[in-house]
């Protein structure tokens, strides 16, 4: 993919400058590096390509969505891998508020009330494996049915074959009503009173949907 993606842009370039010169796969792993320890590019070993040209490339891969594709090829292969089909049929929507460091400008954070916490809200949709489907950054003040009818509208468009959806009682009614008009039925998951953490669920109702999850 990343080899189709670099001859696909030299085809519309001009036919100037020399040939790239570093290794596709080197370029990667300067960038997993740098995502896996935080280090900044500027700090990267010399063992991999030049910062400057590794960045050059993640961000045109950013921008040109190529690692959101090919984090749909490897959920796609690892869904096969444990015997599931490749597309999800159903899927979880959460959210998190997180308290954001003081160099975060106040126009970008939000007081999530319930939690007391000032920051920003974190909202994401994985599939029954925990592979992450979408997601979406907000000010904690934005409400959790807000943040999910975007997301939902998201896997909707990009994984048609959901047709189930859990979420906690955070979500409202309303969001529930916008995923039956999209054929999806979403059933709200409430947390037995007294249990702390993280709890494992499994419904105790119907669903005759596929069961590859």
């Amino acid at each position: 993919m990343l080899s189709a993606w670099r001859a696909e842009r030299r085809r519309h370039a001009l036919n100037i400058g020399r040939p790239p010169e570093h290794d596709l796969r080197e370029i990667m792993d300067a960038i997993l590096y740098v995502d896996r320890t935080g280090v900044q590019w500027r700090y990267l070993p010399r063992d991999f390509p030049p910062w400057e040209t590794c960045y050059g490339y993640f961000a045109k891969w950013q921008k040109d969505g190529v690692l959101a594709r090919l984090t749909g090829v490897l959920r796609r292969l690892l869904r096969q891998k444990e015997g599931k089909e490749a597309e999800p049929s159903a899927c979880v929507i959460d959210a998190q508020s997180v308290k954001t460091s003081t160099s975060v400008p106040a126009a970008g954070q939000g007081t999530d009330a319930a939690k007391k916490i000032v920051g920003r809200k974190r909202s994401i949709v994985t599939d029954t494996l925990g592979l992450l489907l979408a997601v979406l950054v907000t000010a904690a003040s934005v409400q959790d049915s807000v943040a999910g009818t975007d997301l939902i509208d998201q896997v909707a468009a990009a994984h048609p074959a959901i047709r189930k959806v859990w979420v906690d009682g955070g979500y409202r009614q309303h969001l529930v009503e916008h995923a039956a008009t999209l054929a999806t039925d979403m059933e709200t998951v409430q947390r037995t009173p007294g249990t702390g953490g993280f709890t494992r669920y499994r419904s105790a109702g119907p669903w005759s949907g596929p069961t590859d999850g």
